[in-house]
């Protein structure tokens, strides 16, 4: 057991596993301090951070299946993060219009 804590690539799953995890306390935090259900931009970061290393470790073991899945939630993270994008540009340009 302790010679898989020593292999790169299960460490980078492993670590792939906890940013993955992680992601769902932030939401709960957020969630409990607004008083209400929420998902901060910190979410879709660890999403997405998660879902690359879990999909470089799924990659080396040659796993379709895993492959397949990280592979979709990619793309879900990257367009929920790019959407957020859009709407912060989208605030700032209104703002510019009020305050001219």
């Amino acid at each position: 057991m302790i010679e898989l804590l020593t292999d790169p690539w299960v460490l980078l799953g492993l670590l792939g596993q906890v940013m993955f995890s992680l992601r769902m306390l932030v939401q709960w935090w957020a969630s409990e301090k607004a008083g209400n259900s929420i998902v901060p931009a910190q979410f879709w970061y660890l999403s997405i951070l998660g879902a690359l290393a879990l999909f470089s470790y799924a990659v080396h073991r040659r796993d379709p299946v895993f492959i397949l899945g990280q592979s979709f939630g990619l793309f879900i993270y990257s367009r929920n993060i790019a959407l957020m994008f859009k709407y912060q540009k989208k605030l700032a340009s209104l703002e510019l219009k009020k305050a001219s």
